[in-house]
């Protein structure tokens, strides 16, 4: 019986990125994969007025050309917003801050973006071109990529190990399994219960794809008020007919954008979303009953 080899874990992103390869050698590839994490944060972060993105919300109404990372997880997020029927939005951060999501992690200080956002802006005010990579946003708001950026980093950093065939990256719950574990099987991927803290509720089999659940327990508004850091965007209020949605794809950053528009769309649309769109999910409403797609594999 084999073990897993390199272990490395460090902060990023909001949460502990940790990163397990089974076969020796890695120690570079787990460097630059890391480097992947921190690059794209400094880009995509709302929680840096510094950023490439916070940059990108003081130019209302001209385009603004853009790295190619900032690029790509925009037309991404605008894509899985059209095929939801605007069930997921990128332009939710200024409503995520009206409730108080703009707390810097690490420091525990405040952001506060300089503009503000005006009411009933959706992704259609946010136009790409892509021959000259240029972003225009047409009304004053604030973009919101965090978990899109960081299915981002996953896959960035799984590219970066795949020579090494059998690893996990664990980021705060956005999972990649490579190949297979220390004994040769597929991944063993926990399913989090949603209503019971430390236990898990399901086990899927993975194998050189991405897992990644959403939850309504994963954050809630600071003070206690109502709902959680999920908001549906045509209403603006947290969505409740699910507890949680994990969807397994090819790409971190399919899961995390496809669990979260599935949680919002609730057990009927989100499971049409996930089957029209060829992937796996498993849903589970507040009283534990299950949806699942019909490929879904367990262990």
């Amino acid at each position: 019986m084999s073990a897993v080899v390199s272990v490395r874990a460090e902060p990023a992103m909001g949460t502990v990125v940790t990163i397990h390869v089974v076969r020796p050698g890695a120690e570079a590839a787990i460097e630059r994969a890391f480097g992947w994490f921190h690059e794209i944060e400094e880009r995509c972060t709302r929680f840096d007025e510094r950023s490439e993105l916070m940059q990108l919300t003081t130019k209302i109404g001209v385009p603004v050309p853009a790295s190619a990372i900032l690029f790509e997880v925009v037309q991404f997020a605008l894509r899985v917003a059209e095929e939801s029927g605007g069930a997921f939005d990128p332009t939710l951060g200024g409503a995520m801050q009206a409730v108080g999501f703009n707390r810097e992690h690490r420091t525990g200080r405040i952001v506060q973006a300089t503009i503000a956002p005006e009411d009933g802006v959706t992704f259609r005010d946010v136009h790409l071109d892509q021959g000259r990579r240029t972003i225009t946003l047409s009304r004053p708001l604030i973009l919101d990529l965090g978990a899109l950026a960081k299915g981002l980093a996953v896959d960035a950093a799984a590219r970066e190990l795949q020579p090494f065939a059998d690893f996990v990256i664990d980021a705060g719950g956005d999972l990649y399994f490579g190949g297979h574990d220390p004994e040769g099987d597929t991944w063993s991927a926990g399913i989090s219960h949603p209503r019971i803290e430390g236990r898990l509720i399901d086990a899927l089999r993975v194998s050189d794809q991405a897992v990644c659940t959403s939850g309504d327990y994963e954050r809630r508004v600071e003070g206690g008020g109502p709902g959680h850091h999920i908001r549906d965007p045509r209403t603006g209020a947290s969505p409740g007919a699910l507890a949680s949605a994990t969807v397994v794809a090819p790409t971190a950053l399919l899961a995390d954008a496809l669990a979260t528009a599935a949680l919002v769309l609730g057990p009927v649309d989100g499971l049409q979303l996930l089957d029209r769109l060829g992937v796996e999910g498993l849903l589970l409403s507040p009283e534990l009953e299950r949806y699942e797609t019909e490929g879904l594999r367990r262990g």
